[in-house]
């Protein structure tokens, strides 16, 4: 799908909504591009919304010495204050025509009033990005595949879910470095298996099993193969948060869902469900809620500064077990 030209944000608010990150940030960085293609020397701002006010808004959106033209982004909507949403409106209804206000909501009840008022005027395009069902990820992989220039098959690209997860971000990159690596061939399950295949018990979603189902040396044991076979961290800390997405879904859903219904509410495929209900029965949701931060620091330390990600991932392993069966 073509991104947004300049025409169609300068002058115009983009409302990005919805609980899918990696979407929304996908549709914020298109803004920024078509922006910066229109003008190179374009300036960019950001502010988060609760330190938004009238006047930083118009600080944001005034024009430098060097370019006239700017993009601007308000992270997590849901957060402004309520005596700056007049001033926000009112911008909204007449923006400035030399800038791109690009305004992110992360989804949830908190601040749909805001949203409401927004989506009436004709100067706001909104953008959705909804969480996928389990059953939208093939076609996910195929459109990323699609966008560089080859072809993958739905047996294929179950496949890539299956080793990499059901993380978007991942899942993205494993399609670029495909695609790439196989420029304008089909991509097969032969050709995703010698990239993401080697010993199966070694894959990042074993990992992530083990340790949910609170077995330390299994899972340090599936670690270190995983490592060894060259597993990129960032796909083991994916594994862990769709892991953990997974058992916190599970955990409040509603009683007495056939599987199939349960399992499309958890979001996962059905065949996965018994490992989630198996592994629910030694969680408590405190316990989940502390292997979610858990699990959020460590991709945020693989992504970030930390210098040795084997130990960043041995010790999410040991922290995960340590939280199964705490009450």
């Amino acid at each position: 799908m073509a991104g947004p030209q300049a025409a169609d944000v300068l002058g115009r608010v983009t409302l990005v909504t919805g609980k899918e990150e990696y979407l929304n940030e996908r549709t914020v960085r298109a803004v920024r591009q078509a922006v910066r293609a229109h003008d190179p020397d374009a300036e960019l701002a950001e502010s988060q919304a609760a330190e938004l006010s009238l006047a930083t808004l118009g600080e944001m959106a005034a024009p430098s010495l060097f370019s006239s033209i700017r993009c601007v982004v308000v992270r997590n909507l849901e957060n402004l204050p309520d005596e700056s949403v007049d001033g926000l409106l009112a911008y909204a209804g007449a923006p400035v025509e030399d800038v791109a206000l690009v305004l992110v909501h992360g989804g949830g009840q908190k601040g749909s009033g805001v949203l409401t008022k927004l989506r009436k005027l004709r100067t706001v395009t909104e953008a959705k990005s909804g969480e996928l069902k389990a059953s939208e990820f093939p076609s996910f992989v195929v459109s990323e595949v699609r966008t560089h220039g080859s072809t993958i098959d739905n047996e294929a690209a179950n496949h890539l879910i299956q080793a990499v997860g059901q993380d978007l971000r991942s899942l993205a990159a494993a399609a670029s470095q495909l695609a790439s690596d196989f420029p304008g061939e089909a991509l097969t399950v032969e050709k995703v298996k010698q990239y993401f295949g080697g010993r199966a018990e070694a894959k990042s979603f074993a990992v992530a099993d083990a340790a949910f189902w609170g077995r330390r040396h299994v899972a340090l044991e599936e670690l270190r193969w995983a490592l060894d076979a060259g597993t990129p961290a960032v796909l083991v800390t994916s594994a862990f948060a769709g892991g953990a997405r997974g058992l916190a879904r599970y955990m409040s859903a509603p009683r007495g869902m056939k599987d199939f219904d349960l399992a499309r509410e958890v979001g996962v495929p059905p065949w996965k469900l018994r490992t989630i209900r198996d592994q629910s029965r030694g969680w408590s949701d405190a316990g989940i809620a502390r292997a979610i931060r858990a699990v959020a620091r460590a991709d945020a330390d693989i992504k970030g500064a930390a210098s040795d990600a084997s130990y960043t991932l041995e010790r999410l392993v040991l922290t995960v077990t340590g939280l199964r069966d705490q009450r």
